[in-house]
């Protein structure tokens, strides 16, 4: 039976920790919230009636920013990598 070390592509251990999986959710729900306070304020007939809603703050700025800061944090999420110290020896 072969030891399981970081090198050996048959190692059965997790790729992510729970921080992970945290800090991915948040990143999903961010996304989330985003498209909703991109979404809504269309008009009955396009042709006859211009709906000006769809030029306030929160479609132009608010959402985008919220959309790519949950898309930069999920790609943080999954490159974060917490510290381990138990494999560094101690220098005295």
């Amino acid at each position: 039976m072969k030891k399981q070390t970081p090198d050996n592509p048959n190692n059965s251990a997790m790729p992510f920790g729970r921080v992970n999986y945290i800090l991915i959710l948040c990143g999903l729900a961010a996304i989330i919230l985003g498209f909703i306070l991109l979404s809504g304020g269309g008009t009955s007939d396009p042709a006859t009636e211009f709906n000006y809603a769809m030029f306030n703050a929160r479609r132009l700025y608010v959402a985008p920013i919220l959309l790519l800061v949950g898309f930069l944090f999920g790609i943080y999420a999954i490159m974060y990598r917490p510290k381990n110290n138990s494999n560094n020896p101690k220098n005295n």
